[in-house]
């Protein structure tokens, strides 16, 4: 008898462990009717619940009406929200006939990304002196009398010096 139940705990600890990669594997079931997913600052919800199109809200902490978030409409079955700053979001989803595909809470972790369109031109511009771009006989005139002005007062003041 004790044998027989020792085979038998051992043959359930065998089937569990066969079975739970395939629960883990398993995709999660949406029950709202909605997938929400961010990738950094943006936020996109998918569902197949509006067959005739609809509406996407955004709700950050302290709105609890759908009008009150940031809508958007649904191309597709889906709709993105960008330049989402960090935080903890509600989704909501509703058809065109005014039923609710699903509702879910979302969090933000990611700053939006900032990307440059064009590469500045010419070098840094830190103050009156480097936003000047003009460069004739004028400019050049002018900063060689300045130069000429410092190296006289530079030997006018260490020949006072040793005086």
């Amino acid at each position: 008898m004790r044998i027989t139940s020792t085979i038998a705990r051992s043959g359930l600890t065998v089937a569990a462990a066969a079975a739970l990669p395939l629960a883990l594997a398993a995709p999660a079931a949406h029950a709202s009717g909605i997938t929400v997913t961010t990738e950094g600052s943006t936020v996109t919800a998918t569902t197949t619940a509006c067959t005739n199109g609809g509406n996407g809200s955004l709700l950050a902490a302290g709105q609890a009406d759908f009008a009150q978030g940031r809508q958007m409409a649904l191309t597709s079955g889906s709709t993105t929200w960008t330049g989402v700053s960090s935080g903890t979001y509600t989704v909501v989803v509703v058809c065109s006939d005014h039923s609710t595909a699903g509702t879910q809470s979302v969090t933000v972790s990611a700053s939006p990304t900032i990307s440059a369109t064009s590469s500045p031109l010419g070098g840094v511009r830190g103050g009156l002196g480097g936003a000047s771009e003009d460069f004739g006989t004028l400019t050049y005139a002018a900063g060689g009398t300045m130069v000429a002005a410092a190296v006289a007062g530079g030997i006018w003041y260490l020949r006072r010096r040793r005086a």
